[in-house]
């Protein structure tokens, strides 16, 4: 008999205890969530962590409970097959599953997104059912999980490093072109830092009618981004570069640009809708390689920029807008007004319309060398060339018709029309 108390005392106190844990969000934690790494072509990962906050998202495949592979192939209707795998690691070793979801050819970009992510949360249920954030889960995620910090030994940054040579060799030209970059970043809800550094190099030897020309160019830059979040709306940020580049006649240049931004809609939401308006003021100090069309050799200029940018995805199809001015205080007619964009549109059943294009209207060119051009120069387009405009875009009209049930894949030949 006293056994049998001592257990049953023991069995409400762990009772007890576990409530108490589950009330402080110690076992409901985000930390208890399955760590997931998601291996996927053009997806977008937003919209994914957006509509899937009880996992945790990690970037290496060596630290993840869950491998999730997803492939697509082109199906007999003009749509397209994806295949959803997933593969169970350390806890969930043997735990494996394949999901398939086929589109068909007239569905729009945000119908796709949402099923694909939509096969991502069924193919995820089993892993979430086996911690304690199953009580999370109702079909679709709770809105009011509340999304906790996790500890993370990188402080949420990430780097990025890449080398990319590439060289054309024939009988009479020899081309050699490499591309450095290096990238860290670090996002959070509150800060969003980005440091981007990018190295171009160029070099053609070509030969014609027994003379031999060499041109060589280069490029580098470091960009810094900082951006403090104010609230669903605003924002405040610093952009600085650091520029050298034989194209814009710059030997040293940086700039600096304090900006706020407003968003009409709540960052929340910006996966499906945003209208922001940016406006910053800022300086620049130049030093050239030769001297400008306004005989300087080194100069300090003040400027101000104003961005208006739109974008919104829906099932009739996506826009994205922006309209870009600024000019310098110390000569207003040196100033530049920019427009671009992207729009698709699902017109009918079937039949859909989009349209790309920008156009520009250029009067601070302020860099440009003061002389007579080589033709090489000139030709190979090696350094910039004076211009009051530049217009640029392409427009498509697609229609597809027949069969919207072909969901078989045949990739004997290779798909579609090409191998």
């Amino acid at each position: 008999m006293p056994t049998r108390i001592l257990f049953l005392l023991l069995f409400v106190q762990g009772t007890w205890l576990w409530g108490q844990q589950q009330e402080k969000g110690g076992i409901t934690g985000r930390e208890s969530a399955v760590k997931v790494f998601i291996d996927c072509d053009r997806c977008d990962i937003n919209y994914i962590r957006e509509q899937i906050p009880y996992v945790n998202y990690v970037r290496d495949v060596r630290e993840a409970q869950v491998y999730i592979l997803e492939t697509s192939e082109n199906t007999g209707s003009g749509g397209r097959k994806y295949t959803f795998i997933f593969q169970g690691q350390e806890d969930y070793q043997g735990i494996n599953d394949t999901l398939v979801y086929a589109c068909r050819p007239d569905d729009s970009d945000d119908y796709i997104r949402t099923w694909r992510t939509q096969m991502m949360k069924m193919g995820l249920m089993r892993y979430v059912a086996r911690t304690p954030l199953y009580s999370e889960v109702k079909i679709g995620h709770t809105e009011n999980m509340v999304q906790q910090e996790v500890v993370d030994r990188w402080n949420n940054w990430v780097f990025e490093i890449e080398a990319e040579p590439n060289f054309d060799i024939e009988e009479s030209l020899k081309r050699f072109f490499l591309r450095n970059s290096a990238s860290a970043v670090r996002i959070t809800h509150k800060w969003k830092m980005e440091f981007d550094f990018d190295y171009h190099f160029s070099r053609t030897r070509y030969m014609y009618e027994d003379t031999l020309y060499t041109t060589e160019s280069n490029y580098s830059g470091l960009d810094v981004l900082v951006v403090k979040s104010l609230g669903e709306h605003w924002s405040a940020g610093l952009r600085t570069d650091l520029v050298s580049s034989t194209y814009s006649n710059l030997n040293f240049g940086v700039d600096f640009f304090p900006s706020v931004e407003y968003n009409v809609f709540p960052y929340s939401r910006s996966t499906h809708r945003q209208l922001r308006i940016l406006y910053g003021v800022g300086g620049a100090y130049n030093v050239y390689h030769d001297t400008t069309i306004f005989d300087r050799i080194r100069e300090t200029l003040w400027l101000h920029q104003l961005q208006i940018a739109y974008q919104v995805v829906e099932k009739w199809g996506s826009i994205n807008v922006s309209l870009e001015g600024s000019n310098y205080f110390h000569d207003f007619s040196k100033n530049r007004i920019e427009f671009g964009g992207d729009i698709s549109i699902r017109l009918l059943k079937g039949l859909s319309l989009s349209i790309e294009g920008r156009v520009a209207r250029i009067h601070d060119q302020l860099t440009l060398r003061k002389g007579d051009l080589s033709e090489a120069d000139i030709l190979l387009h090696l350094t910039e060339l004076e211009t009051d405009y530049s217009v640029g875009g392409e427009i498509g009209l697609t229609y597809t018709f027949g069969s919207i049930y072909n969901n078989i894949v045949n990739p004997r030949f290779g798909n579609g029309h090409y191998w």
